[in-house]
């Protein structure tokens, strides 16, 4: 018997969106789907029970929703990691979805090697959002849409001058090679500061300690 892969939950109030979902990432090597749900509710109870890594979630459903159900999925002891799939584009879902603890962002009408790849770069603990949700993350802070905390957060006491660089150059967009040479130092040393800035702000990835950054008014954008 091989190896088990990444163990993938779909959820989605359509049956026939949640055949294509499952369709397409069982057909991968080292992806399997454990469980499918219609609604936030049942994926809680099927969540506990077959214990996904990467869990698929759509946003509007009946009863309980998929904000809803992030947040809660999130939130417990060994939580899988929660890649958000919409056909609905509004800022608000964004960063709902992104403050409920989601890992991803991801449009239902990317095409299928997008979404398995979102699936395993959140399987592998980094973040993962469409390149068009992240122009209108960027936009909607440049816009005011989102409002940035009191400088006087506590969240930044806790980050050493180094590591308050790194969080700005990566809340700038840069990768772990490009924020190395701004900074003069190594890309294994970006690493590590960015290893150590997470749990201090207590956000397990790259955006949403992006979100962070532009919350305590450390960037702004061009």
């Amino acid at each position: 018997m091989g190896a088990i892969g990444v163990r993938v939950m779909v959820v989605d109030d359509q049956v026939m969106v949640r055949a294509g979902l499952a369709a397409i990432v069982d057909s991968q090597d080292g992806l399997d789907v454990v469980g499918e749900a219609g609604d936030g509710e049942a994926a809680l109870e099927l969540a506990a029970e077959v214990g996904p890594d990467v869990v698929l979630m759509d946003i509007r459903m009946p009863g309980m929703d998929g904000l809803t159900a992030t947040a809660r999925l999130t939130a417990g002891a060994d939580p899988p990691r929660v890649l958000v799939l919409t056909t609905f584009h509004q800022d608000a879902y964004v960063f709902q979805a992104l403050r409920a603890g989601a890992s991803g962002f991801l449009l239902k009408d990317a095409e299928p090697a997008e979404l398995v790849a979102a699936i395993r770069v959140v399987a592998g603990g980094e973040a993962m959002l469409s390149p068009a949700v992240t122009r209108r993350l960027i936009d909607a802070f440049a816009t005011g849409t989102v409002s940035a905390a009191p400088e006087g957060d506590p969240r930044l006491a806790t980050l050493t001058p180094r590591e308050r660089d790194v969080l700005v150059s990566l809340a700038q967009g840069l990768s772990n090679a490009e924020i190395g040479a701004a900074l003069g130092i190594v890309t294994g040393t970006v690493k590590a500061h960015i290893n150590a800035l997470l749990p201090k702000l207590g956000v397990r990835d790259r955006v949403q300690a992006t979100i962070v950054a532009y919350d305590l008014g450390l960037v702004r954008p061009r």
